[in-house]
């Protein structure tokens, strides 16, 4: 419960089934904060038991978050809602559109770091060869990056390096697509292929095949584009809307504590 303005956070069900019940108190945990931290509190609460909140609902509450929380990274805004940090970056492009963006993010662990760390590495490397003695926690501050990226820094700068390693400036460059995601997605798929939990049951291999059918990877993606007549992608777009909200429940499903009670929790704090 809100106690600021007494609006119900979590157990809008429960409260419901107690004043049918004939209740006339119940007992609450209020909760002391501004409204956009306790929306962000019932988000969280929405999504980590029971039944989730659905694609569309944790879609319009990342669009609120990153309109009162504008400096959380994708990353700490999808850990809110149940989506993808990818899908948290869409949508922030498509909800900020050219309006300035602040250069640094709060990640999930509270602290704050460089939107662009390539940026905070080239400034670390400008003060490590000004002023050598400098401390390393002097430079980690004033250039907004974590002292162990500095000690990074400074043993490239030693060996005669690049501050920026190549695969982040590799994806500085528009042209290019980083490979690293397709990579750890097949890495995920050959442990799955190894399990003999799954392995060796029918609808193990059954999930094996549909994930290792829906891991395009980004060569599969743009062929697929090159190969959809125009007149056939609004029907094509409606669909993959829908397999990817019936997979995002899924995930949602498998990553929850497997003891908690399944229990319709489809509101949002209004």
């Amino acid at each position: 419960m809100h106690r600021a303005t007494m609006r119900v956070i979590d157990g809008m069900h429960r409260l419901r089934a107690a004043v049918l019940c004939g209740e006339d108190t119940v007992r609450v945990l209020f909760f002391d904060g501004d409204e956009a931290e306790a929306f962000v509190l019932g988000v969280r609460a929405n999504i980590a038991h029971g039944l989730p909140l659905s694609l569309a609902d944790r879609r319009v509450a990342a669009m609120r978050i990153i309109a009162s929380h504008p400096r959380w990274s994708d990353r700490a805004i999808a850990s809110a809602t149940g989506l993808a940090a990818r899908t948290v970056a869409v949508i922030r492009r498509c909800a900020t559109g050219d309006a300035p963006q602040s250069r640094t993010r709060i990640g999930r662990d509270g602290r704050v770091r460089p939107l662009n760390s390539a940026d905070g590495r080239r400034l670390a490397c400008l003060m490590l060869r000004e002023d050598p003695s400098t401390s390393l926690r002097q430079v980690a501050t004033a250039s907004g990056i974590s002292l162990s990226t500095v000690r990074d820094v400074r043993d490239r700068l030693a060996r005669g390096e690049d501050p920026v390693p190549p695969r982040q400036r590799q994806q500085e460059r528009p042209d290019t697509t980083p490979t690293a995601p397709d990579r750890d997605v097949e890495d995920l798929l050959s442990r799955l292929r190894q399990d003999p939990s799954l392995r060796l049951s029918e609808m193990g291999r059954a999930l094996i095949r549909l994930l290792s059918l829906h891991a395009l990877t980004d060569q599969d993606r743009k062929a697929l584009l090159d190969a959809v007549p125009p007149h056939c992608r609004t029907t094509v777009a409606e669909l993959a809307h829908a397999c990817a909200e019936t997979w995002q429940d899924l995930a949602l499903w498998f990553a929850q504590d497997p003891t908690d009670t399944p229990r319709r929790t489809d509101q949002l704090v209004p």
